[in-house]
């Protein structure tokens, strides 16, 4: 597997079987075992990792998120450290784009779940990955803001979206903007300049999948 989703996967495992089946996570209202059984769906129920992001699935997955849940606490971290190569999101050739981001982000949310959390000095390749994937975030769940929206991660790019009006600048570094845009914006670090009331709609926009 590819260098950054390796070690992303890794150091959530080793973080996973550190706090327990019953720590907190940035997710609302799932422990890190719901965590945990989300990441075996993705990989190993292709028949239900749909319903991740389509409503019309989202019931089955979540039936079968719930069974896989309730194994061994263990094994599901195995699992989630081991994925098998037939999985169309983890296998050689689709791992580094299907899995940076993910394992980052659920690598976060236990992290900044926990007291006194800190960010973490992301190497300047990983940040460069991440950003590419945040700008991709941004087109997507930003397009029909009602703002002029400028995006920047200094030293690595910017680019505006939004559906025009008064501008608001949305600045951080590409980790911090990849977990504001997935929908974790009250623990993300990013700087918003603009209009207050712009900068607090967006910052209790839904912006998750």
């Amino acid at each position: 597997m590819s260098r950054y989703a390796r070690t992303e996967r890794e150091a959530l495992a080793d973080l996973l079987l550190t706090v327990g089946p019953d720590a907190p996570t940035v997710a609302e209202g799932w422990s890190t075992r719901d965590l945990a059984a989300h990441l075996v769906l993705r990989e190993r129920r292709p028949d239900a990792a749909g319903g991740i992001v389509l409503p019309p699935l989202r019931g089955h997955a979540e039936r079968v998120r719930r069974r896989i849940a309730a194994r061994p606490f263990a094994e599901l971290v195995a699992q989630v450290r081991r994925p098998p190569v037939w999985s169309p999101v983890s296998n050689p050739l689709t791992d580094e784009a299907a899995n940076t981001m993910e394992f980052f982000i659920h690598h976060e949310d236990v992290r900044r779940a926990r007291p006194g959390w800190l960010p973490r000095d992301l190497p300047a390749g990983l940040q460069s990955a991440l950003w590419r994937r945040a700008a991709q975030l941004a087109r997507l769940t930003l397009r029909r803001f009602p703002a002029d929206l400028f995006v920047q991660a200094p030293g690595y790019g910017e680019l505006s979206v939004g559906r025009g009006g008064e501008p608001l600048r949305v600045v951080g570094a590409p980790g911090e903007l990849t977990l504001f845009l997935s929908g974790r914006q009250r623990v993300a670090r990013v700087q918003l300049d603009g209009p207050t009331a712009s900068a607090q709609r967006l910052r209790g926009t839904n912006l998750g999948f």
